[in-house]
């Protein structure tokens, strides 16, 4: 497996500042998804170095299933790379990645070394190559990222693979055929008679971004937020709503500012819906760090929010990603108060808020003065409301001395556009 992408600290200057004004330009957008798949590639580099450190200790029946899964992926990515990419870049497989390499050796470590299977099962059908493994499944599923989740209530299965096409069959001899080019028809659902059952995933319209509401990686273990939110199961996701707000919600931004519905498009992998809240009040979101592309949210109650929310954690996307690649802030512990949060902030919250409320000021810049008249207004308003939040933020973070030079060189950046957008009383061009 070979990693592709820049190393770190390699963005240009002008890339850097057009990143830092929140310009959706699709050269930065190439770099960015450069340096995710680079990190991706670093992550499993690193499991195979640990594996390799620990081989010694582990059960041998461990040591074949990861080798024979190392294999496969690399059989797949010789296949088609670009295909392999998809399934590595996937927002769940940086969770798992993540979650396997933060276990201390012993049992856990092991059974989280699993999930390879599924990454290399995912990797193999999106790239049409053809294979036969048996997986055992304690937990009685199989979730192939970005793809859909395999239900096998006896615990063992046997894959065949050929051309995108699946044939699975359970111990008890139960055979479920999963037809068609990968990734195996998202939204469609095939079952059989008995133990097995196919769930796939659902495109969103107008492009590649999914509604995940299978995969157990989707939502960290302690939830969402101060309520611990937990994710929507099916069938309480209501893709039909999900969809329908999508789609609305993408031709209000595309009218509004196209280039920025280009750039949602292209970064946003997956939404993952969650649990209703108990009470009213405005739908919670989140972007998880190690699943930088997944949008985590409950429904929005129509498609201005959820504009405001792609806008809003699309750019915690960014930052995350371009943290990673240009460190923008060092470990400190001052807590710092901002508007839109009741709890103090340390600076990489603070800088992080600022980012996404920043490019929500651009938004509602454009908004004010739109086609969609019905939006004109709430956007004046709250861009009244947050000019002011933001200004605070980023004068706490213009005296912060947690920042890296390029993190000073991103808030001056920020400020320039800050003003621009403060000061500019006429309409947009």
């Amino acid at each position: 497996m070979r990693a592709v992408g820049p190393a770190s600290g390699s963005v240009p200057g002008d890339l850097l500042a057009a990143l830092a004004r929140t310009r959706p330009l699709p050269a930065a957008t190439a770099v960015l998804r450069a340096a995710l798949h680079a990190r991706r590639m670093l992550l499993l580099k690193s499991l195979l170095v640990r594996f390799d450190e620990v081989r010694g200790t582990l059960p041998a029946a461990v040591r074949r299933r990861f080798e024979d899964d190392w294999a496969l992926l690399e059989r797949a990515e010789e296949a088609d790379a670009t295909a392999v990419r998809a399934v590595l870049d996937y927002p769940t497989t940086g969770a798992w990645l993540a979650a396997v390499l933060g276990e201390p050796d012993g049992p856990a470590f092991q059974e989280r070394l699993a999930g390879l299977g599924a990454v290399a099962v995912a990797a193999a059908l999106r790239a049409g190559c053809r294979f036969t493994t048996t997986r055992v499944l304690p937990a009685g599923t199989l979730p192939l990222p970005g793809i859909g989740l395999l239900r096998c209530a006896r615990g063992r299965a046997r894959l065949s693979g050929r051309a995108g096409a699946v044939r699975i069959t359970d111990s008890a001899g139960q055979t479920l055929l999963l037809p068609g080019a990968a990734p195996v028809g998202p939204g469609t659902r095939w079952t059989a008679d008995g133990a097995l059952a196919w769930s796939a995933l659902h495109t969103l319209p107008g492009g590649t971004a999914v509604l995940d509401d299978v995969d157990p990686h989707r939502v960290p273990a302690g939830g969402i937020g101060p309520a611990a939110l937990p994710a929507a199961e099916r069938p309480y996701s209501d893709h039909a709503a999900w969809a329908a707000r999508w789609r609305d919600a993408h031709a209000l931004l595309a009218a509004t500012h196209p280039a920025r519905a280009g750039e949602t498009t292209a970064l946003v992998r997956a939404v993952v819906p969650l649990a209703p809240p108990a009470a009213g009040g405005p739908p919670l979101s989140a972007t998880v760090r190690t699943a930088p592309g997944a949008v985590l949210a409950q429904l929005p109650a129509d498609r201005r929010e959820l504009v405001e929310l792609l806008v809003h954690e699309t750019h915690h996307t960014k930052l995350a990603v371009l943290d990673e690649l240009v460190p923008l802030w060092r470990p400190g512990g001052t807590l710092h108060q901002v508007g839109w949060r009741r709890d103090p902030r340390p600076v990489p919250g603070v800088l992080q808020g600022a980012y996404a409320h920043l490019a929500l000021l651009d938004l509602w810049w454009r908004a004010r003065t739109g086609p969609a008249w019905v939006w004109r207004r709430r956007a004046a308003e709250r861009f009244e409301t947050c000019r002011e939040q933001v200004a605070e933020a980023l004068s706490v973070l213009a005296d912060s001395d947690e920042l890296t030079p390029h993190g000073r060189e991103f808030v001056r950046h920020m400020g320039s556009h800050h003003a621009h957008l403060a000061g500019t009383a006429h309409s947009p061009g």
